[in-house]
């Protein structure tokens, strides 16, 4: 995991009560105080404090907010606070959800209705994946975080670990691709997906919006990993190592099945 301390960037610095309460917060901490509130009206700079304590602390850090609309502003507040460390967010991503429903009176069967949002579901890939490679993890979400996701040990063991310069299987890369729930599309490729074009690879990580990764194979021989803009195709980086996490969270390695 990289090693990164909680970094703030901010123009104002701590004042009025605002130091003393940092100083009681982060003293509470240390002694391992379970419970503490911080009491403020509105603006009075509270998350701001908290945003200190989470940079003095430099520990992982779980907001928690009552709905969308308010983790959505702290995220965008905690984004500008930390721009260099893991500012993820992660709440429901349906837009809308409507159960299933049975109604005697009138013999009436509603089915479920759903609609997911793409966007809040590249994010909390994104959250997840922070949470196992990271140390400075940020995470903004909503009472959706509190419903279970399945084991962290069987959604690890779901993994694809590729280096440059080892030998691999190409069609095994494709079946590991596939156990990993990634679809194979050589026409439209998008978040999810995955092609093969001759020599190459091409796989669109679960967790990522706008970039993808190129695996270029010789043989058995995996010579070049590039990271590139999927829409125009150009290179933006050579990579030595890509870890691919599951297309899904609701995944089950086979033994367990």
């Amino acid at each position: 995991m990289s090693i990164v301390k909680f970094k703030l960037q901010s123009d104002f610095s701590p004042t009025g009560d605002q130091p003393e309460a940092i100083n009681e917060l982060v003293k509470g901490l240390e002694e391992g105080v379970n419970a503490q509130t911080l009491l403020g009206v509105t603006g009075s700079g509270k998350t701001f404090t908290m945003a200190k304590i989470i940079e003095a602390t430099n520990r992982p850090a779980l907001i928690l907010a009552p709905n969308k609309t308010l983790a959505a502003q702290l995220y965008g507040e905690m984004k500008s606070f930390f721009p260099n460390n893991a500012v993820e967010y992660f709440v429901s991503y349906y837009d809308y959800y409507t159960p299933e429903a049975y109604v005697p009176r009138s013999d009436t069967y509603i089915e479920k209705e759903a609609s997911i949002n793409e966007q809040i579901d590249r994010m909390r890939h994104s959250a997840t994946r922070s949470l196992l490679e990271r140390d400075d993890v940020l995470i903004v979400a909503s009472v959706s975080c509190i419903y279970g996701l399945g084991s962290v040990e069987a959604y690890s063991k779901m993994t694809l670990t590729l280096k440059k310069n080892y030998e691999y299987n190409r069609e095994q890369i494709i079946k590991s691709l596939v156990a990993l729930q990634y679809k194979r599309n050589d026409q439209n490729f998008y978040r999810g997906t995955f092609r093969a074009r001759g020599e190459y690879l091409e796989i669109f990580p679960s967790h990522l919006e706008d970039r993808a990764w190129r695996l270029t194979l010789f043989g058995d021989k995996l010579e070049k990993i590039e990271e590139f803009d999927p829409l125009t195709g150009d290179q933006v980086r050579e990579l030595n190592l890509i870890k691919v996490y599951a297309n899904s969270h609701y995944i089950t390695p086979k033994p367990t099945v």
